[in-house]
């Protein structure tokens, strides 16, 4: 009842969830580990919420079937039972296993509760992009200075690095970068006068140029592959993605002269890499990953499956194009396998790879529900971001890594809180 001492506590725990997920686009690009502990504080404010209340109707979300069954599995892959192929990793597996449903339970902590109004939609929509102009503003500072404002020169081959010491600002900018920019583009382009169109066009073809700069090549291709998915749920748009993508093959074009170490990266490496994709690193590591589940095709080797899989000589195998008979043998080892499903190949068996495919569907379904006849810009900007996160021809950091982990939740969780606001949901 309102205004009864039940209420205060509850009222308490929203407003600490609800200020907890405000944080998280700062914690994501610069604290970790403290982000880590503002996810799992969400949570436990979430199913104390639901403890106090009685309210547990959350448990009938239709996706959250596939992803609890996707996660039992992994649990179960991850058990240490001796005299088994289960839990190979051990019990640093089976942890890791168990505490991967913070992350589920922070998607439906935002869709079910944190962001159920309009203004807290808004305001995570602000901080987002925020996030994303503070990494272009380090990236462009960069550029021109050879340092960002934190005082740290580019990466190895050029590659900026935002606001980061590291070569890492691409991964989440493909995340964001669409989110942050195709609300404000799609109002400037309603006002339909030409100031506003010229704001627009700058802003879509400044994001475009900006991950070209950066000189990453998967983070660039799926900010490509995010805008063409704009393109074709957004009509009014079509003209200006495509003006975006002729400016960017125009900027790549010149950037042996612009930008030397962007054409590097984006051309002759990538190039050189294709050609010889057999020996190169990522083909080494798909073809241990895909030895590894054909070892373990039931169960997989449980959490962290291809670190504790790949340096076995028992799962080497000769190179796709049969020059490296042990595929590169132990020292091409990472702890996982830089693609989605090849990890949830290796975690889980056959079983645990159908499952993961299942939970991006049953997310995707929710998400591209009633776009293509009302294509609201910022649920389809949330929808592109989710769809190239779960797209299966990629190379891709660990699933649930951070940061780049803890901005797909955050971004699936707002998706789902978009939906479940559209009338009829």
């Amino acid at each position: 009842m309102p205004g009864t001492s039940e209420s205060r506590p509850v009222s308490g725990l929203e407003n600490t969830a609800l200020i907890g997920v405000m944080l998280l686009p700062l914690l994501l690009l610069h604290a970790h580990g403290v982000a880590e502990i503002v996810i799992a504080l969400v949570d436990l404010c979430f199913l104390a919420r639901s403890a106090m209340t009685r309210d547990w109707a959350w448990l009938r979300i239709g996706w959250l079937w596939f992803a609890a069954a996707w996660w039992g599995w992994l649990v179960f892959c991850s058990l240490p039972v001796p005299g088994t192929t289960l839990g190979e990793g051990g019990a640093r597996s089976l942890l890791q296993a168990v505490i991967t449903v913070r992350f589920l339970l922070l998607v439906v902590a935002l869709e079910w509760l944190v962001l159920r109004t309009a203004a807290a939609r808004l305001w995570l929509w602000r901080l987002v992009a925020a996030s994303a102009a503070w990494i272009v503003l380090n990236s462009v500072i960069q550029d021109l200075f050879g340092r960002n404002l934190i005082g740290w020169p580019p990466a190895a081959e050029g590659v900026l690095t935002g606001p980061f010491g590291t070569a890492r600002a691409g991964p989440p900018m493909a995340r964001i970068i669409i989110p942050a920019v195709l609300p404000p583009v799609a109002t400037l382009l309603q006002r339909r006068d030409k100031a506003a169109t010229a704001a627009a066009y700058a802003l879509l073809l400044g994001s475009v140029l900006i991950m070209v700069l950066i000189g990453q090549r998967m983070p660039l291709v799926l900010t490509l592959f995010g805008l063409l998915i704009v393109a074709v749920l957004i009509r009014r748009l079509r003209p200006l993605v495509l003006t975006a993508v002729i400016a960017g093959a125009l900027l790549l074009a010149a950037s042996p002269i612009v930008a030397p170490a962007a054409y590097f990266r984006l051309v002759d490496k990538f190039s050189t890499q294709m050609e010889h994709f057999a020996i190169s690193p990522y083909g080494q590591l798909y073809t241990r990953a895909w030895q590894v589940g054909l070892n373990h095709p039931f169960t997989g080797m449980g959490f962290d499956g291809f670190g504790t899989g790949c340096p076995r000589p028992a799962n080497f195998r000769p190179s796709f194009d049969g020059s490296q008979p042990d595929g590169g043998g132990a020292k091409i080892c990472w702890d996982h396998p830089h693609n989605h499903y090849l990890q949830a190949l290796d975690d889980g068996g056959f079983i645990g790879l159908a499952l993961f495919g299942a939970m991006a569907l049953a997310w995707l379904r929710p998400l591209g529900r009633g776009l293509w006849r009302d294509p609201e810009p910022r649920r389809v900007a949330l929808f592109a971001a989710i769809f190239i996160q779960v797209w299966p021809i990629q190379s891709t950091t660990a699933f649930t890594s951070m940061p780049v982990g803890g901005w797909f939740f955050l971004l699936l969780g707002w998706a789902m809180a978009e939906s479940r606001a559209q009338p009829g949901s």
